[in-house]
């Protein structure tokens, strides 16, 4: 059974963006959790392949694009399977060059 589309506080849970999907969905309802930069307040949005969540958990904001879907929680190792990470560097860490943008400096 191939899935097309997810919940949105499921789809949060299942990645491991947080421990428990009442936080998932309370994280929702806060208006914590943009969807392709369309802050969203329900957490039975759908997701779907390609899409973009942006998401701030305590003082992190962490920029996921969803890749795929599971039919229950797994392991750590299995969220790559669900999302890329595309998150800023948190300040102060030395990552090189990578993920950073000098376009127009």
């Amino acid at each position: 059974m191939t899935i097309a589309a997810q919940r949105l506080d499921k789809w949060l849970w299942f990645a491991r963006v947080v421990k428990t999907r009442p936080l998932a969905k309370a994280l929702v309802e806060a208006g914590k959790v943009r969807v392709n930069r369309d802050r969203v307040t329900s957490a039975d949005r759908l997701v779907r392949p390609g899409d973009v969540l942006t998401v701030v958990v305590g003082s992190r904001v962490r920029v996921l694009e969803v890749i795929g879907f599971a039919e229950r929680r797994g392991d750590a190792a299995s969220v790559a399977s669900l999302a890329l990470d595309r998150s800023p560097a948190p300040p102060g860490s030395v990552a090189g060059d990578e993920g950073t943008d000098d376009e127009g400096e």
